[in-house]
């Protein structure tokens, strides 16, 4: 009876490694983390006692429980008041914020155009007592939701803008809901959602009075182009805040202490002189050859650039037909860098080739600059008390069918079909130079403290701005991923209200990476280019 017990304790024990290796990776049993590759070597150490004792079946039983109730244990670290009322209200509001989160996704409205979408989240902050200001920062579709008085600010972002031409149905394969016209290939529909309901969260407690100061929503548009936030900046609207929460959908879960890449849009026309292109091509002056040795010359260009530099292009006009030689033509041009002074250098080198080409095509250039944004100023400081909120919250589960679409996806995609990243990432080194793409949340991060939180809401590895997130994004495994961050963002809050040392601590780091900066946005005088033709 003796081995077969032995035998069982085994069994367990490896059933118990595997699962959780491949599962959770990280797991409270007190007010501590405890990483799980330690807590197996303890159960299996104790194990290993128990069968050299050998011990009866009650501790199988044991065991057996610990497998069973352990995951159960890893939520119960959260017994703060306060953090419970956030949890159970976003899990009361969960059913309305999947079902507005459903609504934005249908709408997918591009950068400045997003009224229906922008119009829902007002109205769902309206009716949770919040007061909102409509069209800030001369942005029709821009807009604050505030409840509380006081110190301390804390602000929370909301994006919830649509990429062209990337519709899309929630199937794991590329089928368009109507060809042609926008969808969410960057989950923004789960953004401003998931950033309201932890807003509305804070402000059920500043309501009943469990902390004081003032809660912020920004409802901020045009974050895929144009970048919206640079106007509302201008507008002083971050000027009183303490310190904001930030969030982005992604293929993983974490602390976000990266920074992000600078970059500048500018428009380059050229103007020449139409003729007939058989009958006199003599008399041209072709626009269209300016812009071809404008793009010859970037093109040259990139073997001196450093490799943190990326420059691109949008050809938006190059002449209307082929017999005529083009007296216009005009290209979208964008430059990146880690740094905004590494940028600049670039930008003013791409310039002088848009002159050079104007001058051996013997016409006329203009360079119009239509916005410019930073790179992100992280914040290790506010990403460790988030850290700290994500492993309390433990990871998502998702259904087989949930894992299956994912792998769909990936199969469709050509990606490895790994399925789902189910763990919560420890919060990495920050890179002195990180590669990625670019946010406007860089330049609300040079005024005001800024923590960032990356949440999955697609399969790993998914190609972002495709059809495949926003399939994902339509979907349980979108909603689930902006529930999820919904929480996190509020656990969050709720440290940044009840203690303010971690406000102070927060707003130290922000000075001391900022140094005597002072920050500009880039932006062109007057309004913003709310008709630009898109």
């Amino acid at each position: 009876m003796n081995s077969v017990i032995r035998d069982l304790n085994l069994v367990l024990i490896l059933s118990y490694t595997f699962y959780r290796f491949t599962d959770l990776p990280i797991y409270r049993f007190t007010d501590k983390p405890i990483h799980y590759p330690l807590f197996v070597i303890i159960v299996i150490y104790a194990s290993l006692q128990m069968i050299k004792a050998k011990t009866s079946m009650k501790y199988t039983t044991f065991l057996l429980l610990l497998l069973i109730v352990q995951p159960v244990v890893a939520q119960e670290a959260i017994d703060n008041e306060n953090k419970q009322a956030v949890i159970g209200s976003i899990e009361n509001q969960s059913a309305n914020l999947k079902k507005l989160s459903d609504e934005i996704w249908e709408h997918a409205e591009i950068a400045f155009k997003e009224s229906q979408s922008s119009e829902a989240l007002a109205s769902y902050a309206e009716a949770q007592g919040f007061r909102v200001t409509r069209g800030v920062g001369e942005i029709p579709t821009a807009f604050t939701a505030e409840y509380g008085s006081g110190k301390p600010v804390v602000g929370i972002l909301g994006e919830f803008d649509a990429l062209p031409g990337l519709s899309q149905k929630t199937v794991p394969h590329k089928e368009p809901l109507i060809a042609g016209e926008p969808g969410h290939g960057c989950g923004h529909n789960l953004f401003g959602v998931a950033s309201l309901g932890a807003a509305t969260s804070i402000k059920e407690l500043i309501e009943s009075g469990e902390f004081g100061g003032t809660i912020r929503f920004y409802g901020t548009p045009a974050e895929e182009k144009f970048f919206g936030k640079l106007w509302m900046i201008r507008a002083g609207l971050f000027d009183d805040v303490d310190v904001v929460m930030d969030w982005h959908p992604s293929d993983e879960t974490e602390a976000n202490v990266q920074s992000s890449l600078a970059l500048v849009d500018f428009l380059v026309e050229y103007h020449g002189q139409a003729a007939h292109a058989s009958g006199d091509p003599w008399n041209g002056r072709s626009a269209s050859d300016a812009l071809e040795l404008y793009t010859d010359g970037i093109n040259m260009y990139r073997e001196h650039i450093k490799p943190t530099v990326r420059i691109h292009y949008h050809i938006q006009d190059a002449g209307k037909v082929v017999n005529v030689v083009p007296d216009y033509s005009k290209i979208w041009t964008r430059v990146r860098d880690t740094r905004r002074e590494g940028m600049q250098q670039v930008w003013d080198q791409v310039e002088k080739i848009a002159e050079g080409a104007a001058m051996m095509a013997n016409v006329d250039y203009k360079i119009t600059l239509i916005s410019g944004i930073h790179e992100v100023l992280p914040n290790r400081t506010g990403g460790a008390a988030l850290q700290k909120n994500l492993e309390a919250l433990g990871t998502i589960d998702y259904t087989e069918q949930e894992k299956g679409f994912a792998k769909q996806i990936q199969l469709a995609t050509d990606s490895d079909t790994v399925g789902i990243d189910m763990q919560i990432n420890p919060m990495k080194e920050t890179a002195e130079h990180p590669m990625g793409g670019s946010t406007d949340v860089g330049d609300v991060s040079f005024v005001a403290p800024t923590i960032r939180l990356g949440v999955t809401t697609a399969p790993k590895g998914t190609p972002w701005h495709s059809w495949a997130v926003v399939a994902a994004g339509g979907m349980s495994i979108g909603h689930k991923g902006m529930v999820y961050a919904s929480k996190a963002l509020a656990l969050t809050m709720v440290d940044l209200f009840e203690n303010p040392e971690l406000i102070d601590d927060v707003k130290a780091e922000f000075y001391e990476r900022k140094g005597d900066y002072v920050y500009e946005g880039m932006v062109p005088p007057g309004p913003p280019p709310l008709d630009f033709e898109q």
